[in-house]
């Protein structure tokens, strides 16, 4: 079974930044892709960004709104997957969750990944 942990979110002002971490343990790393999905009140769930693992090497994918802005990353000695986010808007305001999908590949549909983690909420105000 595997377990998924965020934590790194809060409260900050309009430019600024936050890491966010996925902590995942009770699994293959590699074996699985890890997305950052994030919801905002009365809205549906998008997903932010992935990382997946094809042909022996990882591959990165971002949503558009957060092109430029936001980086993904992993640390495989720890099994944590980063959210790194600059230029914070109050339109990334959300609970930010972060997910796991077999057979290391990503997708943008939320029902396709397994397991989740509890959220952390990130808010954007001045």
């Amino acid at each position: 079974q595997l377990q998924l942990v965020e934590s790194g979110g809060g409260l900050v002002q309009p430019g600024g930044s936050l890491r966010l971490s996925c902590r995942v343990s009770g699994g293959t790393f590699h074996a699985w892709g890890i997305g950052w999905f994030r919801q905002a009140p009365g809205a549906e769930r998008e997903e932010v960004s992935c990382l997946g693992y094809s042909g022996g090497g990882s591959t990165t994918t971002y949503a558009d709104s957060v092109k430029g802005r936001f980086t993904i990353s992993r640390d495989e000695t720890t099994n944590i997957v980063y959210l790194q986010m600059h230029g914070l808007k109050p339109e990334d305001t959300a609970v930010y969750y972060c997910a796991a999908l077999y057979r290391g590949i990503c997708s943008r549909a939320s029902s396709e990944y397994q397991f989740w983690g509890q959220g952390t909420q990130v808010t954007v105000s001045s």
